[in-house]
């Protein structure tokens, strides 16, 4: 009888894990440097709540942005505006649009240096224009803070004057490196790569009518294997818990 006991135990604790490993999927996330981070993070909760396995893949927004519109497989993609080619490729299910979060381009000097005067668009391009040399992203690669910082730079009537004195990174960890070197006076890029680097204490982020924040939106790949887990980790990461998460990152939550 025990004997019978023990078989019939063992095939319980078989068919278990034949179902919990059914269940759990293996889901792909890509999305900008920017909410790498955060990101990251939320994935280890998700996969300790759910059971699931979440593999990121982050990089510039233009470039992560295009490998979706090219149908790259990705369960979850996350990606900057404008959204019309992303819905456009058919490779996501547009009904699953969700923003994520918004993230600001800042400013930052070196640790220890005194905080100038970001307070408006003046005070900005006097600052530049004073600087010797500043370092943001490359927006010829799709950095999303690059191109934001290009923007910035036209609307304050400051792009030709500033041409000698930027110095282009790769992404905002070069942009940041190059600042802990001593190599620029400013480092300008998204305020979550900001903190997550060292050698540079945030200023702010710039004024909003020079440099609006960059929205960041989820979607489920219309190409999805697991859409239910890949539906669950969207929710999981436009949830009140991220939004926490999201904050401490230096960013703003969605909802």
């Amino acid at each position: 009888m025990k004997t019978c006991f023990l078989i019939a135990a063992a095939i319980a604790i078989i068919l278990t894990f034949r179902f919990d490993t059914a269940r759990a999927a293996e889901i792909t996330l890509i999305g900008p440097s920017g909410i790498r981070a955060a990101a990251s993070q939320l994935i280890a909760d998700f996969e300790k709540a759910t059971g699931h396995k979440v593999k990121g893949t982050f990089g510039s927004g233009g470039g992560t942005k295009q490998q979706v519109i090219d149908g790259q497989p990705f369960d979850v993609p996350i990606v900057q505006l404008p959204l019309a080619p992303v819905i456009a490729s058919g490779h996501v299910v547009a009904a699953s649009e969700t923003l994520i979060a918004t993230v600001a381009v800042g400013i930052a000097v070196r640790s220890g240096a005194p905080k100038p005067d970001i307070s408006n668009a003046d005070a900005v391009k006097r600052l530049l224009l004073g600087a010797k040399a500043i370092a943001y992203p490359n927006a010829a690669t799709g950095a999303g803070a690059g191109l934001s910082m290009n923007a910035t730079l036209e609307k304050l009537g400051i792009a030709e004057a500033m041409k000698g004195k930027i110095k282009i990174a790769q992404g905002g960890r070069g942009a940041m490196e190059l600042l802990a070197k001593g190599e620029v006076d400013f480092g300008l890029t998204y305020i979550s790569e900001i903190i997550t680097e060292p050698g540079g204490d945030v200023v702010g982020p710039l004024p909003r009518d020079i440099s609006p924040p960059t929205a960041l939106v989820g979607f489920v790949s219309a190409h999805s294997k697991y859409p239910e887990a890949a539906t669950a980790l969207l929710r999981f990461l436009s949830s009140p818990n991220a939004a926490k998460v999201y904050h401490q990152r230096g960013m703003e939550p969605g909802r």
